[in-house]
This record gives C-alpha cells, structure tokens and sequence, in this order.
C-alpha cells in the first residue's frame, strides 16, 4: 500500500503548493493561465517527445495493452453514448469522455507501478497508447470542433499537425520507431524543459480550486458523477472482465492491468479544457473526486488481486 499512498502524497503536496500560489497571489490574476499554455505548448510537447522517444514500442503489441485500449474504450464509449443522448454537446462529451478512461499514468502511475506492482515498465503499455493514440485522437476533435465554420477546410482537417502535444508526440514516435540517436545537446535541454510539466500542471490544476464551489454541484454535476464512476469502478471492472475472461491473464498480469486501469483521471485533462476553453469544471471536478475515490479502489484492488 505505500506506493499508492506515496504517489497521492506527492500529487496532494504540488497541488497544495498551486492552491496556495493562488490564495497569494504570487502569480498574478493570470497565473494560472501562464501555466497552462507553458505545459500546453512547451514542457508537455517536450515530455512527450523525450519519453517516447526513448521507449520500447514493442510493448505495443502486448495482451496488456488490447486490454488497455478495450477496457479504454468501453467507458469512453459509454460516456460519449450517455452524452449524445443528454445533448451534452461535441467539446463537453470529449472531455468527459477523456475523464472516464485517461488514467493518471506519468506522475501517479509510475511510482505506483514501481511500489506495488515492482517494475516502472509496467505502466509503458497504457503510457504509450494514450500518448501515441488517445490524446491525438482527442485533441483533433477538440481542434475540429473549435473551429470556425468560415475557416477553410484544409485548415480544419490539417489542424492536428499544428498541435504541440500530437507533434511531440508523433516526433517521439518516429525517433523511437527509425532509432535515430538524438545528441546530448539536443536531447538534455528538452528534458530539463519537459521536467517542468507535471509541476506546471499540477499547480495549474491548485490555483483553480481558489475560490470554487464544492465539486459535482450545478450543471456539470451528471456528468461529473458519470465520468468518475466510469473511472474508478466502471473501467477497472472492463480491465478484470476482458483480461481474465478474454486474455486469460492470471496472477500479477491480471494485477497489473487492473491496477493501471484504476488510477484517477491525470491532472493534464484540465490542461487539455482550460486549453480549448470547454468543460473546464467538469475536468477540474472529475479530476480531484476521481482521485480522492481511487485511493480506496487502489487498496481494494491490491488487496484481491495481489
């Protein structure tokens, strides 16, 4: 259990440190808005493309990450049905969807992996197939959806290669795939840049909890709720149900997929809402009650499977 109390601590901590930036006021009115668009579009491009640039991409092909992609699309899938019924419309259903299936993989998941399940590479699977996948996905409908409709169509549809988390993230990949060897020169800086992320990002994600209400209460109070019972108990049941009666996996592979599967929505999503200016209380809201409730479902699950 120390490494899911280890990696809530650390989280808790930098937020705590956001929270009270912004009761201070050390950062100005704006903040919070500075640090979102430098994580945007400067230290979340240059994470990406320093770890995927560096990763096995073998692991692509593993039992784990099908089940990671399925038990992903089963509560995203739900979420987006929900919200088409409700009328919730195209920017606040993609990021619900998001807050339903995106885990909390990089700054929570990695020392989870490394306390409770003893290897770093575990999580690799999920890591890679929402930085090479998910979020790309994603952020072309936000981009898409955000446009004029007087914009021409070449410029809507070429969008995403103008996007600085899929550019960092395809140039990672291509780096990864061709094995060219990125210099020190080039490849420190960008490191040094990219160790900013996670902070920015979680103290973005403090300062916004200055002066709010209680979370799920007004109009995003539903999908709120869904997309944290999506998250917490919705996939991590998919995870189980597809891996040990689809994949057959037993012991500590049915432990690490489910495991992954339960961490809370990562902080980031706020980044992505505050970005585009959509749901940005829903993400806020799905995002701390997501990893307030995880914290026990993590000891359960750990506690059955381990």
């Amino acid at each position: 259990m120390q490494g899911v109390l280890t990696g809530f601590m650390v989280i808790a901590v930098v937020i705590g440190v956001g929270y009270w930036l912004g009761r201070s006021g050390h950062l100005g009115e704006h903040g919070r808005e500075v640090l979102t668009r430098l994580a945007f579009h400067v230290a979340s491009p240059a994470l990406l493309f320093t770890t995927l640039a560096q990763a096995d991409l073998s692991v692509v092909f593993s039992s784990r990450l099908l089940v990671t992609a399925l038990s992903t699309a089963v509560a995203a899938g739900v979420f987006v049905a929900v919200g088409v019924v409700r009328g919730w419309g195209i920017g606040r259903t993609t990021i619900g969807a998001l807050c339903s299936s995106y885990v909390n993989s990089g700054n929570l998941g990695i020392p989870i992996a490394v306390y409770v399940l003893g290897d770093a590479s575990l999580v690799a699977p999920v890591l890679l197939f929402q930085l090479v996948l998910l979020t790309p996905v994603a952020l072309t409908i936000l981009d898409l959806a955000g446009r004029e409709a007087h914009e021409p169509l070449w410029r809507r549809l070429t969008s995403p290669l103008r996007n600085p988390i899929a550019i960092g993230s395809l140039a990672g990949v291509v780096v990864a795939a061709t094995g060219l060897h990125v210099p020190g020169p080039v490849m420190d800086p960008l490191t040094l840049i990219g160790n900013m992320s996670v902070p920015a990002v979680l103290m973005a994600f403090g300062i916004s909890l200055c002066g709010s209400t209680m979370p799920a209460r007004g109009p995003d109070r539903y999908p709120v709720l869904l997309s944290v019972a999506l998250k917490t108990v919705g996939q991590p049941v998919a995870a189980w149900a597809l891996a040990a009666g689809v994949f057959g996996l037993r012991g500590a592979h049915l432990l690490d997929v489910v495991v992954t599967s339960a961490l809370p929505a990562a902080q980031n999503l706020y980044t992505y809402a505050s970005q585009y200016r959509v749901a940005e209380r829903l993400a806020r809201d799905a995002v701390l009650l997501s990893t307030v409730v995880s914290v026990p479902v993590l000891v359960v699950v750990a506690a059955l499977l381990g």
